[in-house]
Order: C-alpha cells, then structure tokens, then sequence
C-alpha cells in the first residue's frame, strides 16, 4: 500500500507535458499556415509572367529577321532559363544566335546597331536602349536583354566588355549547377530563390540583390546546406548567410564578367554594406515573426 510511488506522475509532470504537447500542436498549426501562404504564393510566380516574356521574344524574332536573309535563333537565358523568373527583380537575357543569317559575318557593334535600328521601327513607342553587350527593349510589363551570340565549341561568343570584339561565355555551367544545388535539396532552391526575389523586389533598387547575384548567392549558400528541406526554413537560413556572402565578389561561373556582382564594387564596400543591412533586416524580420509565431507578420514579409 505504501509504495515508493515511483510508477505514478505528478500533477506537474502531467501539466508539463501537457503544455508542451499544446505548443507542439500550435507550432504544427503555424507552420502549416505559413507552409499554405508561400505555396500559394508559388502557384501564383509559376502560372504567370512566363509565357508572357515567351510571346514579346517571338515578337522580337520575328521582327529581327525581317530584314535580313536567313534565320536566327534565341536561346533563353536568365531566370527564364533557370525557372528563377519573378516579376520585379528577374533578369531576362536573351541570347540572340545570328549563325544562320547575313548577319554572321559583322562585329557585335553592327549587329547590336541592326538591333536597335529594327526594334525601334517595330516598336517606336516602347523606350529600346543600346549597351556594351546587349540592346535592351523596356516593354511596360518587361524588361529584355537581347545579347547577339555566336555557337563556339561548346558555348557561345557575345560582345566582350568594349562591344566591338566576340568573346566566349559558357552560360549553361550556371544554369547546370543551380539544378545540381537545386536536386541536391529535394528541389526547394529554385522555389527559395523565387521567394527571395519576390521580397527583394520591394526594397529601394540601391538595396536589393540583382537577379542573377541572388541566384549565384543562393547556389554558395545552398552547395553544402545540411539543414531542413523546408521553404520557409532555407529562406530564413538564405537572408541570414545573404546578408554575409554579399560583402564579398561573387566569380562569374559563364565567363560573362570577372565576378556576377560587380556593380557593387570591391569587398566591403559602402554599397554592400548598405545591401547586408537590407538582408540583416529581413532575417531578423523572419526570426521574429517566428519567435511570435505571427502570420500577419510572415505575410507582412512575404506580401
């Protein structure tokens, strides 16, 4: 009758696991909530935009080969390419082979000026502007890069950085490695990346990652990720190591440029520190809306 009592609970020890099967209900009811917004979120990045940009590059081809002999092609680059696109933030490059027209044999700067020459008869009232590499064509729902290329072994050669010569690129060693990353982690970089983007999109433009440096930094991020395979996760542990990686050149893996980041000048300059803060911000937002276990908070960030 008057056992040591070893086999019974106490009332606190029955409380205890109480409260902490309760937390665990409430955590599995938040994350789930939140697991339902970025889904739909990613429905929403997948089923528009695409075709869009699909139809303006049929638009442009057509109108590029209307004047010469022969055919080009396009081959899809940026975050078409890569199923990275997001409106707002996204580069579009297209590569603009001239291999099989009249215009094979003329340099980068007379093929970009019949670029520009054609595409400003076709489209007089949409602001078209000539660079280095690419003629750009500034559409009110788009914004396209339209680099001339020739096939070369087994890549390409676009203009080099003074636009008068061609020189090689290999720009599908990118887009190969983003999908190894991206199988690597059952698939969940490339929607992480989409999300990144859609966020960065709201900042100022001094504050925000390009495109493709988002991308180049979510595949250092992610080449040796042992974390958890869930969204929401692998885009907190994103802005997190974003806000570090950035302060530092990024090599450009296509031969495109010396580094993908360049615009931000050398290591620790004023303008990375002004973008680590932007993405220090945002992780902090991200941890918070955790620790409360706020949706509105979440959906602040996400919307």
């Amino acid at each position: 009758m008057g056992g040591s009592g070893g086999g019974f609970f106490s009332n606190s020890d029955i409380t205890k696991e109480l409260r902490e099967a309760e937390a665990q209900t409430k955590n599995e009811q938040f994350e789930s909530q939140i697991s339902g917004i970025i889904n739909s979120l990613l429905a929403d990045y997948n089923n528009r935009d695409v075709l869009l940009i699909r139809g303006h590059l049929d638009t442009i081809k057509n109108a590029l080969e209307r004047e010469i002999d022969g055919t080009i092609d396009i081959v899809y680059g940026g975050s078409v390419a890569k199923h990275t696109y997001v409106d707002g933030i996204s580069d579009i490059d297209a590569l603009v082979l001239i291999d099989q027209s009249d215009l094979a044999d003329k340099s980068p700067a007379d093929v970009k000026k019949y670029f520009f020459e054609r595409l400003q008869t076709r489209f007089p009232k949409t602001q078209i502007a000539q660079g280095n590499l690419a003629v750009t064509v500034i559409f009110r729902d788009a914004e396209i890069q339209l680099l001339p290329a020739i096939r070369h072994e087994s890549g390409f050669k676009i203009a080099d950085f003074t636009g008068n010569n061609w020189s090689a690129i290999k720009p599908r060693e990118f887009t190969t490695l983003l999908t190894e990353v991206n199988q690597s982690n059952s698939g969940k970089v490339v929607p992480t990346i989409k999300l990144a983007k859609s966020i960065l999109s709201e900042l100022p433009k001094s504050q925000r990652l390009s495109g493709y440096h988002a991308e180049a930094i979510a595949v250092e991020i992610f080449q040796r990720y042992q974390g958890d395979r869930r969204t929401k996760d692998m885009l907190k542990y994103f802005f997190d190591e974003a806000s570090k990686l950035v302060l530092r050149p990024i090599r450009d893996k296509t031969g495109q440029s010396m580094h993908v980041d360049d615009y931000l000048g050398s290591q620790n300059s004023a303008d990375r520190v002004k973008i680590s803060k932007s993405l220090d911000r945002i992780s902090r937002r991200m941890k918070n809306a955790d620790g409360a276990q706020s949706i509105d908070q979440w959906n602040d960030i996400l919307d």
